[in-house]
């Protein structure tokens, strides 16, 4: 067993104020700005968002000292806001520069995309590796192996939402990524009939994909998520990770509030998720096994508590669930594998 190397406590210090200051987010106007039109002599006001290549336009009023009144104390909030995130940028900084897990240029870029969207408040959620990354910096460790990949794993479900006010319209997740100006185009399915769940970034290895929770017989027909106006590929078990969402903030730029499932959850979902690869993705099974191992290392070490929850929960699964779970457990580290056994059975 390789030993993970633990994050100094005052870099988990300055790692929780950034929390802090990411978790309620204020607009700081970079995107947005107020314009006005003279229709017939008279005057109305609009509010434009700008969204990578693409910009939204919303109608404010005509032109009133009430109106005027209300755009000067949004400025006032936007401009009292930069503080806020240069503050970020520099906490950000040291956190990088001290040896916390870093977001690359791309995945970073595609990410604050999709937090300044909304994607992550309507209950988006971060799966696959850019959450195993993310848990290294939630548990104060530094993985030693990263097992880097060029998929964003989205995950959504009309069933799970966040305890927050649906949005009025869609976020429309799919056209926000083509109309970003990054290149990004839709990987057609293998059926041509079937919409697409996957945008890749033209030039580049890294691709979006977007998944959901498979319910009822064993399907490959994606599934129209209502909120964000798109189709996702189901996934089985995928619910199970959905029950305990976390919130937490990648390292780029500013900081990145995303939402992850519980990494006990990550861990024993992996488990099953290596059982069930098809015989071509073995290289995906054995990442999805070492990932595993990784996080249970972390948490048998620091927060055994979590892995007992997890294991509790899995147990509502089934056993058909529990059987994968055991025979990826198997797979893992003996060291590991027998602390797993040593708490889940107490």
């Amino acid at each position: 067993m390789t030993e993970i190397t633990h994050i100094p406590d005052n870099l988990l210090v300055q790692y929780s104020e950034l929390m802090q200051n990411c978790i309620h987010p204020v607009p700081d106007g970079s995107n947005i700005s107020f314009k006005s039109k003279r229709i017939n002599e008279r005057k109305y006001w609009y509010l434009y968002i700008s969204l990578g290549s693409s910009r939204r336009e919303h109608y404010l009023g005509e032109d009133s000292t009430e109106l005027l009144d209300r755009m000067d104390d949004e400025r006032a909030v936007w401009a009292s806001n930069k503080d806020d995130r240069e503050l970020r940028a520099r906490l950000v900084s040291m956190l990088v520069a001290g040896g916390m897990t870093a977001t690359s240029r791309d995945e970073g870029k595609v990410l604050s995309l999709l937090e300044r969207s909304g994607v992550f408040l309507a209950g988006g959620v971060l799966i696959g590796t850019l959450a195993f990354k993310a848990y290294a910096n939630m548990l104060g460790v530094k993985w030693h192996s990263e097992l880097a990949t060029q998929d964003i794993d989205i995950a959504a479900d009309n069933r799970y939402t966040l305890a927050l006010p649906r949005p009025k319209k869609p976020i429309r997740l799919g056209q926000l990524l083509l109309d970003s100006g990054m290149g990004f185009f839709e990987v057609p399915a293998l059926d041509r009939k079937r919409p697409s769940t996957a945008f890749k970034l033209r030039g580049r290895e890294l691709t979006v994909d977007v998944l959901t929770p498979m319910l009822g017989r064993e399907t490959r027909r994606p599934v129209k998520i209502t909120d964000f106006d798109t189709y996702a590929q189901p996934l089985r078990f995928l619910d199970y990770l959905f029950e305990e969402i976390q919130p937490t903030v990648l390292l780029f730029k500013h900081g990145i509030m995303i939402n992850v499932p519980a990494p006990g959850r990550f861990a024993i979902h992996k488990c099953v998720l290596s059982q069930r690869r098809k015989a071509a993705s073995a290289g995906k099974a054995r990442k999805d096994l070492q990932q595993a191992e990784q996080v249970f290392q972390a948490l048998v070490e620091e927060r055994p508590g979590d892995i007992s929850l997890a294991f509790e929960a899995a147990q509502a699964m089934g056993d058909k669930f529990l059987g994968y779970f055991d025979q990826g457990l198997n797979q893992i580290g003996k060291e590991i594998r027998d602390s797993i056994r040593s708490v889940v059975s107490g």
